[in-house]
């Protein structure tokens, strides 16, 4: 598993804040709004030649009255049955609460080693403040300014202490294919992710638009090893109202950019929609390789030649760009979703291949000698070698 850090607490206590500072990123949406976190989202960090994964968790909520909470719930005890050491963020400025203490509960009887981060620390006055924590009998306790960084350094240092020493392996995931699930929001994104690893690692409901966050996953299984990337939903700029839903499109966007080839999905319910074809011409645009997954298989009413038509009718709509894998899937049944994995690594495979310049020669100079450039100016364009440029 490696090393492995949870951050977990009740909302709004600043945890997607340290996690900015431990990875150095922006990769958590940070707002002051109860919640924004809703999945465990996955980044890296390093100190003193220690590598380790940070996860940033959801708020830790009791209240079932929100579906989210609930979900939010499940996966902050995910996180905390993965993580190597655990970050318990309390607030100076409020105090223990009741939820404080349902998480404090919750972490004893994990056995996990714990810090207790004391944040918003902010200024002299409040250094002092945080001796009250002391009494969940959870260990020492760490003043911190996730704000300005302010006691980040401490933390660090005492965290390591828990850690192994980073070895080469741990830095081989820099170097894995990065595979992004893209598409548009409710159409089986992080159904697909669950499906692939087995387990809940993203809150699925029916409600559009749950994951706000891209979650990092590595998959290692059956002869794969790849980085699994699942993006919040891309849609249409009139839709994106909320700052939030805003901060994740733009993410996306940026996922697909770090990509090496996106798994783009599509609901076969509802067919190609104009906001699909702007996400498969994004794609297109930052020259990432593609699959198309035609998710929602099992929805649809079918005889011997539905898939036929259909892949031919969806080839008509991506023309020109429509030499791409196209797969039926359903993550709900599972069907296909080896064959999706199979097709993904294939073209990070067709697309990373080196083509020497003597056999790019021997093929390309013949066909540029059978149809010359047109003269410019009655001269003739002299082509003396071909080669390929990376991707």
């Amino acid at each position: 598993m490696g090393n492995i850090v949870a951050i977990v607490g009740r909302p709004n206590v600043g945890k997607s804040t340290l996690f900015n500072r431990l990875t150095e990123s922006r990769d958590a949406i940070v707002k002051e709004v109860s919640g924004v976190t809703r999945d465990r989202i996955y980044g890296k960090g390093e100190w003193n030649g220690y590598q380790f994964s940070v996860i940033d968790t959801g708020g830790y909520a009791t209240v079932k009255e929100d579906i989210f909470e609930g979900e939010i719930r499940k996966q902050v005890e995910l996180a905390v049955e993965e993580a190597t050491l655990i970050l318990f963020m309390v607030d100076v400025m409020t105090g223990i609460g009741e939820m404080d203490q349902v998480v404090a509960e919750l972490l004893r009887k994990s056995k996990k080693p714990v810090m207790i981060v004391a944040n918003k620390v902010d200024n002299v006055e409040r250094v002092g403040l945080s001796s009250e924590f002391y009494s969940f009998g959870l260990g020492d306790v760490y003043d911190l300014s996730a704000i300005n960084g302010s006691g980040t350094g401490e933390i660090l240092d005492a965290a390591v202490k828990y850690l192994d020493k980073t070895d080469e392996s741990v830095r081989e995931e820099d170097s894995l294919p990065r595979f992004a699930i893209v598409g548009r929001p409710n159409v089986g994104k992080s159904s697909l992710v669950n499906a692939f690893t087995g387990q809940e690692r993203n809150i699925v409901t029916d409600i559009s638009g749950t994951t706000r966050d891209s979650i990092h996953t590595r998959y290692k299984a059956f002869g794969f090893d790849f980085l699994m990337i699942d993006t919040a939903g891309i849609r249409k700029k009139a839709k994106v109202t909320e700052d939030i839903e805003y901060y994740s499109v733009l993410r996306s966007v940026r996922t697909i950019e770090n990509a090496d080839v996106c798994l783009f999905l599509m609901d076969a319910s509802e067919g190609l929609q104009k906001q699909d074809l702007s996400i498969y011409y994004m794609i297109e645009k930052n020259s990432k390789g593609v699959v198309v997954l035609v998710n929602k298989w099992d929805l649809v009413e079918k005889d011997h030649t539905t898939m036929l038509e259909y892949e031919a009718n969806l080839r008509e709509q991506l023309a020109p760009f429509n030499d791409v894998p196209i797969i039926f899937t359903s993550t709900i049944t599972k069907q296909r979703i080896h064959k999706a994995l199979e097709s993904a690594m294939r073209v990070h495979e067709n697309r990373t291949r080196k083509i020497t310049t003597s056999k790019l020669n021997d093929v390309m100079l013949d066909i540029i000698n059978a149809t010359p450039p047109p003269a410019i100016k009655g001269k003739y364009i002299k082509i003396k070698y071909v080669q390929q440029l990376p991707p």
